[in-house]
């Protein structure tokens, strides 16, 4: 059985032709036919958004990959150094993950334990950068390939306002949306980063490659799907967002998660 959502990646367009795929291209079609119906996504590039604090996430992104079998995950969490050092040694990956900083490991625990030998790739922005984009802007600091990744263009204003008003809400808005803008540059180097070493991931192990960031990077209009699809249009994604309600953004699929037990984080910003 065919799945539905590879039908219109090549057939509805009808853009693509045998002649015309490459290599990566034909195998995900290929791969398309061979799978069931409601095997895991098959795409080159499969991005698995999540709420960072909510255990649930991870245990559904772990049971994708379990299907999946990955070539390499790429991590938003991990800098390149962490992930090259986890990636070497799997007995270092728990130290690995304390040295970012980033939640508890133990409710990241099941996406290692589900990858099996896939490579791991690390993704983060070091902190100077991200200062230095906040300041100077993105298509400073990423290189050469600014362009390649829109970069080098502003916003059309009314995606520039949504951004805004997203990060405005998402900082509890205590921020002057005056300030917010730097947040949005941030936002696009980081979905760029995220996308061109999924890119790279891709180029050097084959695909699929999955990679695990949060759900505001995995939508399909601005996020890391998009911006795969400027710079590398031949090249399949599918997108799946782990969510705790139902909004806005869009995914090629949408699953809700039970939410997660947290305290309000606006409260110490709320004056009473």
């Amino acid at each position: 059985m065919v799945r539905d959502n590879c039908l219109p990646q090549y057939f509805a367009p009808f853009r693509i032709s045998f002649p015309e795929m490459t290599p990566i291209g034909l195998s995900a079609f290929l791969f398309c036919f061979a799978l069931p119906a409601g095997a895991a996504p098959t795409a080159d590039i499969v991005i698995l958004g999540e709420v960072h604090d909510n255990s649930h996430a991870h245990l559904e992104q772990a049971a994708v990959l379990e299907t999946l079998h990955p070539t390499a995950v790429v991590f938003e969490m991990l800098t390149a150094e962490q992930g090259a050092k986890a990636d070497a040694d799997r007995s270092q990956i728990a130290q690995a993950w304390r040295a970012s900083g980033w939640q508890e490991f133990d409710i990241y625990a099941p996406i290692f334990d589900a990858m099996g030998a896939a490579r791991i790739i690390g993704a983060a922005a070091p902190r100077e950068a991200v200062r230095a984009v906040y300041r100077d802007g993105a298509a400073a600091l990423f290189g050469p390939e600014a362009g390649r990744f829109g970069l080098d263009q502003p916003l059309p204003d009314i995606e520039q306002t949504a951004r805004i008003e997203l990060q405005f809400t998402a900082h509890c808005e205590a921020m002057p949306r005056e300030m917010l803008g730097g947040m949005v540059e941030v936002q696009r180097y980081r979905d760029a980063t995220f996308a061109r070493a999924a890119l790279d991931a891709l180029k050097l192990y084959g695909p699929p490659v999955a990679v695990i960031t949060g759900n505001g990077h995995a939508r399909t209009d601005w996020g890391i799907p998009a911006l795969i699809a400027l710079a590398a249009p031949e090249v399949t994604t599918h997108a799946i967002g782990f969510v705790e309600a139902r909004g806005a953004a869009p995914y090629d699929e949408t699953h809700i998660i039970p939410p997660a037990k947290r305290e309000d984080p606006c409260k110490s910003l709320i004056k009473d």
